[in-house]
């Protein structure tokens, strides 16, 4: 019995199963152990993705109300950027009072927020109204300020005086600036 197979088919019989041979080696060697380690990772970043997406639509919500206040008190951000000039302050609320004087009051503990002044007026009137016109220019004013209680009248004849102090709240660049200078010496 001779068996007659053409040379080519022998090769090709040979190679084919050569390479299925080495197909399920390949498999059973990193195929499949790597599969396993897949699946762990593909889980793994699934649930930082499920995490990317909480923290995206926190940070959404965030940014969203952020935008809706930062629109709603835009006056008071503005505000609170600008730099108190007490000569401009007096300039602008001398009309409410025969004389008006700003000074700064220095504490012993530096304000980082805020920086404190007494405000010292007189008037020629007979009621405190032109003060309470002063209250609400000061309400209107491109800074924030807070007047302390007690508020001192004093009535001398025509004339009442008052006495009170002020907190000016503002970012204030130049103290934060030296503070870090010291700071880094």
């Amino acid at each position: 019995m001779n068996i007659n197979i053409p040379r080519q088919y022998l090769y090709l019989s040979v190679i084919s199963l050569f390479l299925f041979i080495f197909v399920l080696v390949f498999s059973f060697s990193v195929l499949i152990p790597n599969g396993k380690e897949y699946r762990i990772k593909r889980l793994d970043v699934k649930k930082h993705y499920k995490e990317l997406r909480s923290y995206r639509n926190l940070h959404d919500e965030t940014y969203s109300i952020l935008k809706e206040l930062q629109g709603k008190n835009v006056r008071i951000i503005t505000a609170f950027d600008t730099t108190f000039n007490p000569k401009k302050f007096e300039k602008q609320n001398k009309v409410y009072f025969s004389d008006l004087s700003v000074k700064e009051i220095t504490l012993e503990e530096p304000q980082e927020e805020f920086a404190v002044y007494e405000v010292n007026t007189s008037s020629h009137i007979n009621s405190p109204k032109s003060f309470y016109d002063f209250l609400d220019s000061v309400n209107k004013s491109n800074w924030i300020i807070a007047i302390n209680f007690p508020i001192h009248f004093k009535r001398d004849k025509d004339i009442i005086e008052s006495s009170f102090t002020m907190k000016v709240y503002c970012n204030n660049k130049e103290r934060v600036s030296q503070d870090s200078v010291s700071v880094d010496k």
